[in-house]
């Protein structure tokens, strides 16, 4: 990175680290105020295998690793998610810097992102697509330099982070898709099928081998998984992710990407990496079909803004730096508004009256769930002593499940059983088990299964927030009509 070529500038270590060290530093201040997030209940509770039905083994290892090893709180199982984005901060930085940005443009690249929507709401909770903040821009970084530089270590590079992505998602393919297309369509097309390509793509299937073994020996249950997400969301997908674009990285920002996708096409001297430009569409066209998330396209639009900071600091620097007043107003407007939607800024006690849960799902799925295994534990505990023995818990999702897991043991709840995803191939009920305390919104559905269904209550967290969970039915159920093997599928689904 220290390659000082003509085109190439030195990296501006103090601006683009001291964004990145804010990051981290905002990211941990903020990291435990509202409570765990439902994913992270959920891996939090699952036992340590290769891979599950709906992810490869990674994000849970490490949130199992740190809830048992630092603490079972989530501040501690998020900071792998804090050091996934402060080191994607470098990573974007770099790429500005390796497409000939000075130290201005970095400077702008590394806190305008560091502080832009999306960084601020996967970096802030532990999820699957926390890491993918690093390993997509890390791909496409590695992949200039190889372009760029001409230099085979840089394609052997990205096949040995191509294959440790495997372990955290099988997603990474929508990215190589569209880099290959896009080189296909504008070239450099001789790339592909170079020595060090080639290299490349055994290295990293040989590092992803285990995962794919897993998902090949099981069935490849992730594209049940992504068929089942594209059921529940592909028609809300299809229509927010063309107005979400405006929003991954915030508004103010999106004429910065938008210069980037220009100027990639236009300059000369990008040429040789006009790909990127070309494979945004195709990335756009993938998330459509797929219709899983809307944020699939983030990693891509990141390295467009990387590249759209050299423009637009050329244009100010043009302008006489009269406009420079003007863009660190829009970055620092972005930044303020990022912050307050993504962080728990507010007080829990107020968040529910603010637009903020319905602008950011991660914020409304962090609130509660002590509350609810209290009135979880309430439903349980009124059950005769020997009724209570022989009774069973039953979640209608991993959430539900993760949060009885988290603080029942607390409340004398035993472990909580649910059909939801891998939690339906963990664990079935015992033959012995003649009462179920069911949570949530299966009540209806799987009541015809047992002599009797009593409505016990309707989960309240009390706090004002709308969540998933808000009014779902609590209730008694007792005398399984079939043994638990027979009626067990009925709970099963994947979303």
């Amino acid at each position: 990175m220290d390659d000082t070529r003509p085109g190439r500038h030195r990296l501006a270590l103090g601006p683009v680290w001291s964004a990145a060290a804010a990051l981290a530093v905002a990211l941990t201040l903020f990291s435990a105020p509202y409570g765990f997030h439902r994913d992270e209940l959920y891996f939090r509770m699952l036992e340590p295998a290769w891979g599950y039905v709906d992810q490869p083994p990674l994000t849970p290892l490490l949130v199992q690793f740190f809830s048992s090893v630092v603490a079972d709180e989530p501040w501690a199982i998020r900071i792998p998610a804090t050091v996934a984005a402060s080191a994607s901060v470098l990573v974007i930085a770099g790429i500005t810097r390796e497409l000939g940005g000075d130290r201005a443009a970095q400077t702008l690249s590394a806190w305008a992102y560091a502080f832009a929507a999306t960084p601020l709401l996967m970096g802030h909770v532990m999820l699957t697509s926390s890491l993918d903040l690093l390993v997509w821009p890390a791909v496409c970084l590695l992949v200039i330099m190889a372009v760029l530089r001409d230099e085979k270590r840089w394609w052997l590079l990205t096949g040995v982070v191509v294959g440790l992505s495997m372990y955290n998602k099988l997603l990474v393919a929508g990215l190589l898709a569209s880099l290959v297309v896009g080189l296909l369509l504008v070239g450099p097309r001789g790339v592909l099928v170079s020595r060090a390509v080639i290299a490349a793509a055994v290295i990293a299937l040989a590092i992803g081998a285990p995962n794919l073994i897993y998902q090949a020996a099981n069935g490849w249950p992730q594209l049940a998984m992504g068929a089942a997400l594209a059921g529940n969301n592909a028609g809300e997908v299809r229509i927010l992710m063309w107005p979400f674009l405006l929003l991954l990285l915030g508004p103010p920002l999106v004429l910065v990407w938008v210069a980037g996708v220009v100027a990639l096409v236009r300059r000369p001297q990008w040429r040789a990496v006009r790909f990127l430009a070309a494979a945004l569409p195709v990335l756009l066209v993938l998330t459509f079909l797929a219709g899983s998330q809307v944020y699939y396209p983030f990693g891509l639009l990141a390295v467009l803004f990387a590249a759209g900071c050299i423009p637009v600091v050329e244009y100010v620097d043009r302008s006489g730096r009269k406009l420079r007043p003007a863009l660190a107003g829009a970055v620092a407007l972005n930044a303020v508004v990022s912050a307050v939607i993504a962080l728990p800024l507010l007080p829990v006690r107020t968040l529910g009256a603010s637009p903020i849960p319905a602008l950011n799902q991660l914020a409304a799925d962090q609130v509660g769930w002590p509350e609810y295994t209290q009135q979880v534990a309430s439903a349980y505990l009124s059950l005769p002593a020997g009724e209570r023995e022989r009774a069973v818990i039953i979640a209608s999702n991993y959430g539900e499940a993760g949060a009885v897991a988290r603080y029942g043991l607390d409340l004398g709840l035993p472990g909580p059983y649910s059909g939801h995803n891998q939690l339906y191939f963990d664990r079935i009920p015992p033959e012995i088990a003649d009462t179920a305390v069911i949570v949530g919104g299966q009540v209806e559905r799987v009541s015809a299964y047992f002599a009797s269904c009593e409505h016990v209550g309707s989960l309240d967290h009390g706090l004002g927030v709308d969540s998933e969970e808000q009014a779902q039915p609590l209730a008694l159920c007792r005398s399984p009509l079939g043994s638990w093997a027979a009626i067990w599928p009925v709970f099963q689904h994947y979303d």
